[in-house]
């Protein structure tokens, strides 16, 4: 998708969205509407707008007029529906204007919907967590492939398949990613640490403040770590084996023994309720009779 230099990042975004829309093969016309003719489509991925930056479109508008068209669809009750624009409709209204320029195209609901979700894509405000809902949206719901939708984006398709790798990762990732709290750079680097130990991790990069480099080098370490076995930890000599077996009919069988390289260690007996413990008083209380 070509790219549009000397613009700001927020009409560089619309512009590129509006290329998408403009380069659909369906037929379109550019009209003077009225504002109040025109509604929000109720399936706008986007349903959050700054009210500052509204003001702020909203002064420009004034000023300037809208220079970027809106892109509509007409409907059957002869209102017209958005499909991509909603945030400079909103601003035109704001600033008191009576009448907007939109194309106006023709469109299914399923073109639609794309339409909208790409649009909302191409925004420039999105962290790293809601452009891969978008494009997992636009695959589940829209019935495209990860090349198609990197065409549709303007985006490699590289980069499509990290964005959706997101939405595979734990909560604490995700919800840290939306808080803006770590970038795709440390989700990357987490994503290469074991599964059960990405939780812990994401918490320690966020405390820490830590960079994606000390992040990587983090789960390389954590990767390289040898943890005990399960069979190691079970190579007792006999007479620990004989401990068990004697303290078991007294204590039950949930009994172990951890023992360190020097030959020290710990007999851990486990219970379940205080009802157990007190059994257990009563048959130690027994002996000394």
């Amino acid at each position: 998708m070509k790219k549009h230099t000397g613009l700001g990042r927020g009409l560089g975004a619309i512009l590129e969205a509006e290329n998408y829309v403009e380069n659909l093969p369906a037929v379109s016309r550019m009209e003077e509407l009225e504002v109040e003719s025109i509604i929000p489509n109720p399936k706008q991925p986007r349903t959050i707008f700054d009210d500052d930056a509204l003001e702020e479109l909203a002064d420009s508008i004034a000023t300037l007029g809208l220079i970027q068209p809106i892109t509509v669809r007409r409907e059957s009750d002869g209102r017209y529906i958005i499909i991509s624009g909603e945030r400079r409709w909103r601003a035109s209204r704001l600033a008191g204007r009576k009448t907007i320029p939109a194309y106006i195209r023709e469109a299914d609901d399923k073109e639609l919907h794309e339409m909208a979700l790409v649009e909302n894509i191409q925004r420039q405000d999105l962290n790293a967590m809601e452009i891969a809902i978008s494009l997992q949206r636009l695959i589940d719901e829209c019935g495209v492939t990860q090349e198609m939708v990197a065409q549709r984006v303007g985006k490699k398709r590289s980069t499509v398949a990290n964005y959706l790798r997101l939405v595979q990762m734990c909560p604490e990732v995700q919800a840290a990613l939306k808080e803006n709290q770590i970038t795709m750079g440390h989700a990357k680097a987490i994503a290469g640490a074991p599964e059960e130990s990405q939780p812990a991790l994401v918490r320690k990069v966020v405390k820490k403040e830590l960079s994606v480099r000390a992040t990587e080098a983090l789960v390389k370490k954590l990767s390289e770590a040898k943890p005990a076995t399960a069979e190691q930890e079970e190579e007792f000599p006999e007479i620990y084996t004989r401990v068990v077996e004697k303290l078991s009919p007294l204590m039950g069988e949930n009994i172990k023994i951890k023992r360190s390289g020097d030959g020290s260690g710990k007999i851990i007996i486990g219970f379940s309720s205080d009802k157990e413990i007190a059994s257990l008083v009563e048959r130690l209380e027994g002996l000394g009779k």
